[in-house]
């Protein structure tokens, strides 16, 4: 059994999944994401031991955070010169709180393997990626034409600790190893059992 690639993200809620897929286009050369796996990734982890999981969840379980309000709107590419790969949607000018929880989440990882590499962050949801056969022309014509796009607005009141199994030729499928509450100690959900469960992950919208 191949090891779990771990990640931590913030999973929007259906409204704001939805506004996000609908911006997918009959564009040759690229793999859209499906509705239900948008998520802005706070840290990448990668392959991990069996235990890992379970010390990275106690860890994170100590983050506190109060729940804020996070925009959705822009558009880009990555990278930002030379051939596009990766199309995204931001979070325009975010919040300062989403820059606090990624910075005590990776305390939090640290503590537990302070070996983990440590890249930037440019908080977005990723859109689609690209391969070889795309159009130039045709991205920046995509681009161009959401310059100005803007989605719902969500409350970030929780985050999750989350895996990713990967299939050639297929999306991939993520999977909650625990949703940790950002105002309280308690844990939303948490994975029992040697296998972590495939669950969906609802933060309330904004008012």
């Amino acid at each position: 059994m191949a090891a779990a690639r771990l990640f931590v993200a913030l999973v929007p809620p259906a409204p704001v999944r939805a506004e996000l897929a609908a911006l997918a286009a009959p564009l040759a050369g690229v793999r859209w994401t499906p509705e239900e796996n948008f998520h802005l990734t706070l840290r990448f982890i990668g392959a991990a031991t069996p235990e890992r999981p379970a010390e990275f969840a106690g860890a994170l379980r100590r983050v506190r955070v109060e729940p804020f309000i996070l925009p959705v709107g822009d558009t880009g590419q990555f990278p930002g010169r030379g051939p596009a790969k990766v199309l995204w949607a931001g979070v325009g000018r975010a919040h300062t709180r989403l820059f606090q929880l990624r910075k005590q989440v990776d305390e939090a990882l640290l503590a537990v393997d302070p070996g983990l590499a440590m890249p930037g962050f440019h908080p977005h949801f990723t859109l689609g990626r690209l391969d070889a056969t795309h159009a130039p022309k045709e991205i920046v014509r995509f681009l161009s034409r959401h310059a100005a796009f803007e989605g719902p607005p969500f409350r970030a009141d929780a985050f999750a600790l989350m895996t990713s199994e990967l299939t050639p030729g297929r999306p991939p499928v993520y999977r909650v190893a625990e949703i940790f509450r950002l105002d309280g100690p308690a844990a939303l959900f948490r994975a029992t059992g040697p296998d972590i469960k495939e669950v969906a992950i609802k933060p309330r919208a904004a008012p």
